[in-house]
């Protein structure tokens, strides 16, 4: 996987937890760098997670469909895709109450998130692509949006939430279409 699909892949998957922690920020009173350091800690922690154990539980599997991995990998980045886009038309609901970042509130919130980080950990399983690169820059771009996401969803409001998971989902489909083309011998990026 050259390097600028590292960084796409990276940064779509974390546009999820950047629009949510653009929503965290919007109802927070301040905004400090403690509260921002915070959420990115889970966001990021949870994002590079779950590529890891998607990748080890199709690693058992993996040889057997190897043949449709490239469809596997296409359909599973375009579903993603698709859902981001989809979520990014919906109206954004404002909570009056400052959020907290507690395990009970934040847990839930990074899980959901990096669900889709899962999908992919299986289709880099699928392509026999190294995981440690897509785990470590997928954690710093999580945690650095995800922080800098609180920050500005206190500055500017709700505006951001449907363009970050529009140009996330963008992403995901256009790294699906560029894995499908590798495939039949076309190299795009």
């Amino acid at each position: 996987m050259n390097f600028f699909v590292l960084i796409a892949l990276a940064v779509g998957l974390s546009m999820d937890a950047f629009a949510v922690s653009i929503c965290t920020g919007l109802t927070m009173e301040k905004a400090t760098l403690r509260k921002a350091l915070i959420v990115g800690l889970y966001f990021g922690i949870f994002q590079a997670g779950m590529p890891l154990i998607g990748y080890f539980a199709a690693s058992y599997f993996a040889d057997l469909i190897n043949a449709f991995a490239p469809w596997i990998a296409f359909c599973l980045l375009c579903f993603l895709g698709g859902k981001m886009i989809i979520g990014s038309f919906k109206k954004l609901e404002q909570n009056e109450n400052e959020a907290s970042l507690g395990p009970r509130h934040m847990l839930p919130l990074a899980i959901a998130t990096s669900i889709d980080a899962l999908a992919v950990g299986v289709t880099i399983a699928f392509l026999k692509e190294n995981i440690v690169p897509v785990v470590v820059s997928t954690g710093i771009a999580t945690f650095s949006l995800s922080a800098a996401g609180v920050k500005i969803g206190s500055i500017f409001g709700s505006r951001f939430k449907s363009k970050a998971e529009l140009v996330g989902g963008i992403i995901l489909i256009l790294i699906g279409i560029n894995v499908l083309l590798e495939h039949f011998g076309v190299k795009i990026i």
